[in-house]
């Protein structure tokens, strides 16, 4: 998390940050996602719900490596998803985190 926490971290204070699951759907609903970002401790039937809202808007979900503990600690709520309305955060953390993972 260590990695894109400072990402969240502005794209929080530029108001281009979405918690919560009912606000994470509107934001998908309304098309303003640019990506949805969940926590891997989510619960399995949140995780569906956004997943197929996801498809249907054909917005990118991107599962994080760390536990709602760990997004609180970078954004300052804890919540399991959220959504970037940003098109260049979400890409700018998308490409941190798939560079992360070919580092593996």
């Amino acid at each position: 998390m260590a990695d894109i926490s400072g990402l969240l971290s502005m794209c929080r204070k530029a108001g281009r940050l979405v918690l919560g699951m009912d606000e994470v759907k509107s934001s998908c609903l309304r098309h303003e996602a640019r990506c949805v970002l969940t926590a891997s401790d989510f619960s399995d039937n949140s995780l569906r719900e956004i997943e197929r809202i996801c498809l249907r808007t054909k917005i990118k979900m991107i599962d994080l490596p760390d536990t709602m503990d760990g997004i609180a600690a970078a954004v300052g709520k804890r919540c399991g998803v959220m959504s970037v309305t940003d098109k260049g955060f979400a890409e700018a953390i998308a490409k941190k985190l798939s560079s992360k993972q070919n580092n593996l």
